[in-house]
């Protein structure tokens, strides 16, 4: 009887720490049934008055959703969310006095916090935090320039942006890349911005793994660009994408202390099981090996933790330096090739790779004007990596692109370009199984995946969405105002929010 009762002892702890995370993911012994494979539509409104409902947050003290809005003004829509079946209008935040555009929001403990860029893209921003309740504000707090995403510490002890630092259209100004931390605790609202700038002297070495550094201005710290962040569980540490510049950064964010860059390297489409489709004009999708490289340049990024190892989960969307003083990209057809590598004529042809969008800036190994290797943006897959090392431990390689030309939400005039253009992450547990969620833009999409085994994700289900999904939210079933686990996503084109729920 005794070693009965402490066998069943050491299952209750391995159960638990399996599910350590129950404060962020949901209570495992009152919603382990729910099942992910029955997400469903349950609720859907429009926002904003010509669409661009871009990024939310929830809080669920005040059950209500804070909604990035961006068409013809700059607000923050607020959705009472108390049924989730029927959101119910309740009016908006103007960000107009705070300055030029809200780029996220992020909620924590009674307070939300805005990313707002300043009058002037390129000067500093600001983060902007309100009160929930009544939307009152708690103070505005200087960051770095194009604040693009802002989130909130597990622990709620720090805010946290992603600082663009975009150039000017004319490419004359290009300000510096960095990421802000601001204290919420004693040191209410202290700010302290971080640049790259420690790691010019390995400018050589990093590029040589596949970070990028390129453009008029080769000034290392202004050419790193800061994306998306996500945090880990103890609060002690943050990864950041540097989309255009093809990495991630890892920050220790108590030191406030960017400690590795890790470059991510290129995804060859002529190895079995990436063959790729680069025609818009070719009849249809027609997957094929061909001599091209994708730069995986990830845009959303979550993080989910086993057995003490953080793994980081990945949309590579891709994207380009495409400004009036400064374009990166040409069609194939129209770039300057190497004639003795691209021998073959019929390689420009519209149904090959003639209509293929490749950047300028890689693919001159030699040095002498043309190009050697055709590298496009993005990877059109989702992509696991180790938080500690950055190795690369999963990728989809072409299986987005087949479950949607399978679920008939493929768009063929995107394959000359980014493909489904994988952009949202979110992770959560449903029932008893950690899951992504992965959100594809230009297939107006999100594909549901077991990420139980994180070097081999299990797909469940593929949604359909709005037209062009650029922001997830999880909702746990501890924090839903159903007591199901929510999935809100919110769309670029049409202004509509969608509300999923499991079964």
């Amino acid at each position: 009887m005794k070693t009965k009762l402490l066998g069943l002892l050491a299952l209750s702890f391995l159960l638990h720490s399996c599910y350590k995370h129950d404060d962020d993911f949901g209570d495992f012994e009152e919603y382990s049934k729910e099942d992910a494979s029955t997400f469903a539509e349950i609720g859907s409104i429009k926002v904003g008055e010509t669409g661009a409902a871009e990024i939310t947050a929830y809080d669920p003290e005040t059950k209500k959703l804070f909604v990035v809005t961006n068409a013809g003004t700059s607000r923050i829509d607020v959705l009472d969310l108390s049924n989730p079946t029927t959101p119910v209008p309740m009016g908006f935040i103007d960000i107009t006095p705070f300055g030029g555009g809200v780029n996220s929001v992020a909620v924590n403990d009674g307070r939300l916090a805005a990313a707002v860029e300043g009058f002037v893209k390129t000067d500093n921003g600001k983060a902007v935090i309100f009160k929930t309740k009544d939307h009152s504000l708690v103070a505005e707090v200087p960051v770095g320039a194009l604040p693009d995403m802002i989130t909130y510490t597990h622990d709620g002890k720090y805010i946290l942006t992603a600082n663009e630092g975009e150039p000017n259209d004319a490419y004359t100004i290009d300000p510096i890349g960095s990421v802000s931390i601001i204290s919420v605790g004693e040191k209410k609202y202290q700010s302290n911005t971080i640049d790259f700038s420690g790691f010019a002297g390995q400018q050589a070495s990093l590029q040589s793994r596949g970070l990028r550094v390129y453009g008029p201005n080769t000034g290392f710290a202004a050419n790193i660009e800061p994306e998306y962040i996500t945090v880990s569980f103890d609060s002690k540490t943050a990864w950041v994408t540097l989309q255009e510049n093809n990495a991630i950064a890892k920050l220790d964010i108590r030191s406030r202390k960017i400690t590795h860059i890790f470059p991510l390297g290129f995804k060859s489409y002529a190895v079995a099981g990436n063959e790729m489709d680069p025609s818009d004009r070719d009849g249809g999708y027609k997957p094929a090996s061909w001599n091209v490289k994708g730069m995986y340049q990830p845009d959303a990024i979550a993080v989910y933790e086993k057995h003490g190892t953080p793994f980081l989960i990945t949309a590579n969307e891709g994207d380009a330096r495409d400004y009036p003083g400064y374009s990166e990209m040409k069609r194939m057809k129209d770039s300057k090739l190497d004639p003795t590598v691209f021998a073959d004529a019929t390689l420009k042809t519209d149904a090959k790779l003639g209509r293929l969008n490749v950047t300028q800036a890689n693919g001159d190994t030699d040095g002498d004007g043309d190009l050697d290797e055709l590298f496009s943006l993005g990877a059109r897959s989702f992509s696991v990596w180790n938080g500690y090392t950055g190795r690369q431990v999963f990728d989809s390689k072409n299986q987005l692109d087949a479950l949607c030309v399978t679920n008939g939400v493929y768009d063929d005039g995107r394959s000359d370009d980014k493909s489904v253009e994988p952009e949202g992450v979110a992770v959560g547990w449903v029932g008893k199984r950690p899951v992504a969620f992965i959100g594809m833009e230009r297939a107006d999409a999100v594909a549901i995946y077991d990420i139980t085994q994180p070097s081999s994700p299990v797909f469940i289900k593929l949604l359909k969405t709005g037209d062009a999904p650029e922001g997830l939210t999880f909702i746990p079933a501890k924090d839903s105002p159903s007591k199901k686990s929510l999935l809100v996503v919110s769309s670029e084109n049409d202004g509509v929010v969608k509300i999923y729920q499991v079964n």
